[in-house]
Parts: C-alpha cells; structure tokens; sequence
C-alpha cells in the first residue's frame, strides 16, 4: 500500500508539492492534467513535464485521477469512435512515460453531486453535504450557479464552468439512456481499450458515482456489489478494476463496505478512504476520516484491503476545511493530512496484528 495525496497541478490547487512532501508516509501524489477537456489527447511532453514537476519535488506520480471519458462515449453516440481513439492515444503516452494508473468514472453529466460546499458542523469546521430534498426542489440548469459562491475562488473538478453551461444540452444527450444502456456503451469501451491497456500495463480504475442511486433522472450504475461485478466479468481482464471508494460506496447505508472489498479482491487498482456522518439515509456530510466521527469504522475498511493483499495507492478522500483555511471545498489540506497519517496509523497496526497472530 502507498499513501498518496491528491494534486490538481500547480495552475489549479491552492496546495503545493512542498506541502504534500511533509505529510509523514505520503510518498505519491495522483494528479491529472487539468486542463485538458474530455476527449482531447494528452501529449507526451506535458505528461513528461508534470512528471519531472512533481519528482523535482522529491514525490511521484502514483497514477491518474481523471483522464475524463467523453459524453459521445458514455452516450454512444457517433462520435464515440474519434473519442475512443484519442483515449487510447492518451493511454499509450501514459504507459510511455511509465505511468500504469487511471481512475476514471463513467458518470452521466456530474461528476459527484453535493447540495452544500459548506456545511457547518459542530466543531466549527465546514464540509460537502448532500441532501435528497435539497436535490428535489434544485433546477438543473441553475446548479452551479447555486453553489459558485462558496468554491473561496477555486473550481472544483467537475463542475468546471464550461461544463456546467452546457447542462441542458448534455441532459438532452441522455434521452433514451437507462441503466442497462448504459451498461453496454461502458462495456463498448472497455472492449476497445483493453487491448492498449494490456500493451502498455494501465490498471483502469473506475470510479463509483456519487451519491450511489439516480440524480435528476439520470443512469448511475456503479453503485453496488452487485453492479461492479457485473462490470468486471463483463470484460474479464485484470485491467478492468476498480477505485475502491469508501465514501462513494457508502453513500447507500445498504453497501457493506469490508464485504465489497473482499469481493473484488485482486480487481481493487486504487483506494479512496473516507467517513461520512449521516443525520438520515439521504442526508450525509463529510467527515474526519477517524471512525468515531462519522459511521463507517475505518479499521474494518482498511483490515479489508489488507486482507485481499491490496497494494496499490490509496488516499484520504476530500478534507473538512479547518483551522481557518482558504482552499478548494471539501479538499482542506490539513484534514487530508491528518487523515493521511491516521490511515498509515491504521495499516501498520493491522499489519502488526497479523505477524503477530502468525508467531
């Protein structure tokens, strides 16, 4: 297992390489070109210069998180085939540079959906929040709008301003696309990829969406146990995996987190752990990443992942914002940090159980 830090590139993060590089145990980063739009081909001079970057800063790049997938693909549209290959393309110059990570997601229009950038808990920090009746009586249309005041200047991946313009233009996209639609354009391009995937060793790691059930109407199939495996032995490669989010996953108080772990042994490429703190089953708000503050036990998520002989990267998810900071919402630094030497914490006490138990 690697600890690693999010980091959106230097132009985009208010948190900075030095910074990530005195978290004690993080030793990676997973970062993207952000810059780029879904479906153009990343080139190998800016991947080579993002990587010299961050190794300049005494890290690495443990993989990617996103290189974005086209609408035209998750639609299937016409177009989907010149988008197709410009993924492959952008995998081929990964691999090339020697980096074997992608964390994707396969989401219709919205990245992740929240209601609130900025909820106050009672410790007097502020977190992403979601709730099912504030996305109820939201129009759409004028979401980004609703919440553009509290990103403290920044924007947040996938809400990017030009994305959010197009809204009704990408709904009208979805028409006709249902769940098992869905279903068969995602195995389409896994289909078309896998083969530059295994000439150049790239685990695919695909995201769920979040909240786990259908926003505004739209399909969301990567959800649950039962979905993610259906998506593996639907193209049965080791390449085709997943990001184990814990809480995307646990959006829906049904998943059984540590039971999903084990399923997918051998198909986890990627790890995001973080808590959430619900106040109903549609009402959910970030949390510190200590079990005692949310409802998920971490030890148990992460016994999980030691279990199935996981050793991939795996990161503290999104961050309460405290101690006063200005940064990006929902991705403080100082919580991640925080977070990040308590998940460490958590792995070498499990790893210290288990010698202890063979002895």
């Amino acid at each position: 297992m690697e600890m690693t830090l999010r980091w959106y590139g230097a132009a985009h993060d208010t948190v900075t390489l030095q910074q990530i590089r005195q978290i004690p145990g993080v030793t990676g980063v997973i970062t993207t070109l952000y810059d780029t739009a879904p479906g153009e081909v990343w080139s190998r001079e800016r991947i080579r210069a993002m990587k010299e970057e961050v190794e300049s800063a005494g890290l690495h790049v443990s993989g990617i998180e996103s290189v974005n997938v086209h609408e035209s693909i998750k639609t299937g549209a016409q177009e989907r085939e010149t988008y197709i290959q410009h993924y492959c393309k952008t995998l081929e110059h990964l691999g090339r540079e020697d980096i074997h990570l992608v964390c994707y997601n396969f989401m219709p229009v919205f990245d992740w959906t929240r209601t609130e950038l900025a909820r106050m808990r009672p410790d007097g920090s502020t977190v992403l929040a979601y709730t099912q009746e504030a996305v109820d009586r939201l129009d759409p249309d004028r979401m980004f709008a609703s919440i553009a005041d509290d990103m403290n200047g920044t924007v947040m991946p996938g809400w990017e301003p030009e994305r959010m313009e197009r809204v009704r233009e990408l709904f009208a996209m979805y028409r006709g696309i249902d769940d098992e639609a869905l279903f068969v354009n995602l195995k389409y391009f896994l289909e078309r990829i896998m083969p530059v995937c295994d000439a150049y060793d790239i685990n695919m790691a695909i995201h769920p969406d979040d909240p786990a059930w259908s926003v505004f109407g739209l399909p969301r199939i990567i959800i649950n146990k039962e979905n993610i495996l259906r998506m593996i032995r639907m193209v049965d490669n080791p390449h085709n995996g997943v990001t184990f989010c814990s809480g995307s996953y646990g959006t829906n108080l049904k998943n059984d987190l540590p039971d999903m772990i084990r399923a997918l042994k051998g198909r986890i490429h990627f790890a995001h752990v973080r808590n959430l703190k619900f106040n109903s089953p549609t009402d959910f708000e970030e949390a510190a990443h200590v079990s005692n503050d949310g409802n998920f036990d971490m030890y148990e998520i992460m016994k999980a992942l030691y279990e199935i002989g996981f050793h991939g990267p795996i990161r503290p998810d999104h961050g309460r914002m405290i101690w006063g900071e200005k940064a990006m919402p929902g991705y403080g630094l100082y919580d991640r940090a925080l977070g990040a030497v308590y998940l460490n914490g958590l792995w070498e006490a499990i790893e210290k159980n288990d010698k202890r138990s063979a002895g």
